[in-house]
């Protein structure tokens, strides 16, 4: 816990998958996700957030090989996760700058055509 969080106290709430049941840590409240019993409105905005989440993590493990990790104990997991973020939102970033290379690309025709089609006007010539 400490390695991700910077200090060695846990998490006073963690939300898990479905996956997680009969699982339980001392001094953590663990919330699963589809779970109604003692959920405040809080709770249920945190456990939806953590679902969106889930779609990201799809991505990683399949995309960005979040599921195999080369890297040796809590430390290597701390850090494969933490590269395997920064892979992901990259990723974004290229697909961001491919989209608008892409309608800048398309713009461009119309632009040379313009240029081509206006008449030139010529300047006197100093002397």
């Amino acid at each position: 816990m400490g390695i991700l969080t910077g200090t060695d106290k846990p998490p006073a709430t963690a939300i898990v998958d479905k996956c997680y049941r009969g699982v339980a840590i001392e001094g953590v409240r663990i919330l699963r996700s589809g779970q109604r019993r003692g959920v405040t409105k809080t709770l249920k905005v945190m456990i939806k957030r953590r679902s969106a989440i889930e779609l990201a993590i799809g991505h990683m493990k399949m995309d960005g090989r979040l599921g195999r990790n080369p890297l040796k104990g809590a430390p290597g997991d701390a850090l494969h996760a933490v590269m395997c973020g920064a892979g992901h939102n990259l990723r974004l970033i290229l697909a961001a700058l491919r989209l608008y290379c892409a309608r800048f690309g398309l713009a461009m025709p119309a632009v040379i055509a313009a240029l081509i089609a206006a008449p030139v006007k010529h300047r006197p010539a100093c002397g």
